[in-house]
C-alpha cells in the first residue's frame, strides 16, 4: 500500500521558516515526479514545486521561486520543502504527491499538513 505522510508543519510568524517533509512508502518511486502542493481556504489546490527522483531537475511556482526548495533524499524515499521568508498568504494545507514518469497526473496524494503563517 503506497503511502506518502507529510511532517513539519506549523505556525509560523511573516518572514521565518519551516522545512516540510514527506516520507514515501509502499513501492519504489524510481523516476517518479514528487511534488508539493497547497490548498488555501475557499481556494483550489495549487501547484508548488516538483522534483524528478531521475535526475534532481525541479521546478517551481512563480510566487515561491527564491524562497522555497525542493529537494530529496532517495535513500530514505523522502521529499523535502524548505520553506524561507514564509507569507501570510502562504498559509495553507500542504500537500506531498507523487506521478509515474507516464503519466501527467499524480498518482498518490498525501493527507496535508498544515502551515500557517501570522503577520
Amino acid at each position: 500500500q503506497v503511502q506518502l505522510v507529510e511532517s513539519g508543519g506549523g505556525l509560523v510568524q511573516a518572514g521565518g521558516s519551516l522545512r516540510l517533509s514527506c516520507a514515501a512508502s509502499g513501492r519504489t518511486f524510481n523516476n517518479y515526479r514528487m511534488a508539493w502542493f497547497r490548498q488555501a481556504p475557499g481556494k483550489e489546490r495549487d501547484f508548488v514545486a516538483r522534483i524528478r527522483w531521475s535526475d534532481g531537475s525541479t521546478y517551481y511556482q512563480d510566487s515561491v521561486k527564491g524562497r522555497f526548495t525542493i529537494s530529496g533524499d532517495n535513500a530514505k524515499n523522502t521529499v523535502y520543502l524548505q520553506m524561507n521568508s514564509l507569507k501570510p498568504e502562504d498559509t495553507a494545507l500542504y500537500y506531498c504527491a507523487a506521478g509515474a514518469p507516464t503519466n501527467a497526473r499524480y498518482d498518490y496524494w498525501g493527507q496535508g499538513t498544515q502551515v500557517t503563517v501570522s503577520s
